[in-house]
């Protein structure tokens, strides 16, 4: 993540255009010529627009020398470009009343700029800026070089388990680039020359590989005449998008590990390989997360947090990608509980659910937590407007913005216990206990 947005405009956009989802979405879906998928929504409840670009880039797409290239320039094409000055990007849209912000996943980099409505031209503009202009220098790629390693070190060294997802995913995936998280490698970007950056962005950064997508109150036709001058001109890429070829070997058997962490309380965590995204499993185990650790009369918390105090925190979490995924269990331990003890615990509820249909009203109650759940998450005109390009990116079908929830409601008591018996299973995971510096536990 880039910055923190300002207080006034995320409100605005947070409360202002919260939009009934009793209705369908409408949207309508174009391309430009030279590949840029477009994707308009139009809601006139309030006179802002929301303006998305999601670039289908992600850690996964990099190099094996060449770690950080995806979340380097989720900051560097904030730097400016040949008609924006230095520094000059964000200020034109904080001017304008807006804000704008960037993040970065496994498998895409998404930007935004959240804007008065009428001045929907300055996002299109400074998108196409972005895509087409974007100012790449030595100036810019050394500062940014020092606004990663400072992001870096806040996040991930010195945040408490913050560490925690690196060395899951380097001991879950041995093959796929998955097995390196976006922040990377800061030796890889030390060493990179100014080519090597100008090379990743003229490879992804392509309208073929982009999806331009608008919500909020913009009148269609006009939107789409500014489009097209803004971004019509902008050629298309000539070389075929890298995408990963590595298809990751089944586990093989339990992998366990101790890791020293500046904490005071030990934790124990249990990751899962997991179907990749979409699937039928995929649901399912979106709906056993739900379960386990959906709020405070979830089993997790339940009986490790409240029951037998165990626990100070637990919970699961899905991590689904576009390749492959993993489903998620932890426990951070209350003082005095050994991460072995806690352990054990967990591997009971996680048992419970393998061997037992879950209750007909705790089933019903979940289902009912999803369903606000989805419409939550489409509830403002940048959720619709992000949620609109992760569908088209991957699943190939935006209009799941509608109908995705028929999708969670066709799974059954069954489809849970089955995925939690086929993937749960000690073969089939990574369990790591983080202690405090010098306090290793007598059986890891």
């Amino acid at each position: 993540m880039k910055k923190t947005l300002l207080l006034g405009t995320a409100m605005l956009f947070g409360f202002s255009t919260l939009i009934a989802q009793s209705s369908k979405i409408q949207f309508e879906k174009y391309t430009l010529s030279n590949g840029l998928k477009v994707i308009l929504h139009q809601d006139k409840s309030a006179p802002v627009v929301a303006v998305t670009m999601l670039y289908h880039v992600g850690s996964k797409n990099e190099d094996t020398n060449r770690t950080g290239f995806a979340h380097f320039f989720e900051h560097l094409l904030f730097e400016g470009s040949q008609n924006i000055a230095r520094g000059q990007f964000d200020k034109l849209t904080s001017n304008a009343g807006g804000a704008n912000n960037a993040n970065t996943t496994q498998d895409r980099t998404f930007y935004y700029d959240l804007l008065p409505s009428n001045q929907l031209e300055l996002g299109l503009w400074l998108e196409s800026e972005r895509l087409m202009h974007a100012k790449i220098d030595d100036i810019g790629v050394n500062t940014q070089r020092e606004v990663v390693k400072e992001e870096k070190r806040q996040r991930v060294d010195n945040q408490p388990y913050g560490t925690l997802l690196e060395n899951v995913m380097k001991r879950a995936f041995k093959v796929h680039p998955y097995r390196w998280m976006p922040i990377g490698s800061m030796e890889h970007l030390n060493s990179a020359k100014l080519e090597h950056f100008i090379d990743f962005y003229k490879k992804f950064y392509v309208p073929n590989n982009a999806v331009l997508s608008i919500a909020g109150d913009l009148n269609i036709e006009e939107t789409k005449k500014l489009i097209e001058a803004y971004f019509g001109p902008i050629p298309r890429g000539t070389n075929p998008i890298p995408r990963p070829t590595e298809v990751e070997p089944p586990l093989g058997g339990e992998v366990r590990d101790v890791v020293e962490d500046n904490i005071q309380l030990p934790a124990v965590i249990q990751a899962y390989r997991a179907p990749k995204e979409g699937s039928k499993e995929y649901y399912a185990f979106n709906v056993l997360q739900t379960i386990l650790s959906g709020g405070e009369s979830s089993r997790m918390n339940k009986k490790l947090v409240d029951e037998k105090q165990m626990a100070l925190a637990a919970g699961a979490f899905p991590f689904f990608m576009e390749d492959a995924g993993l489903f998620i269990t932890f426990g951070i331990n209350n003082m005095g509980i050994q991460p072995e003890a806690l352990e054990k615990e967990i591997d009971q509820i996680i048992e419970s659910v393998k061997t037992q249909l879950v209750g007909e009203r705790e089933f019903q109650k979940v289902r009912n937590q999803i369903q606000a759940q989805f419409i939550t998450r489409n509830s403002t005109l940048a959720g619709i407007a992000e949620s609109l390009a992760n569908y088209e990116v991957y699943f190939g079908d935006a209009n799941l913005i509608n109908t995705e929830i028929e999708r969670y409601n066709q799974i059954t008591r069954q489809d849970l216990m089955d995925v939690a018996k086929k993937y749960l299973t000690k073969e089939n995971r990574v369990v790591l206990y983080y202690v405090p510096k010098g306090a290793k536990p007598s059986n890891p």
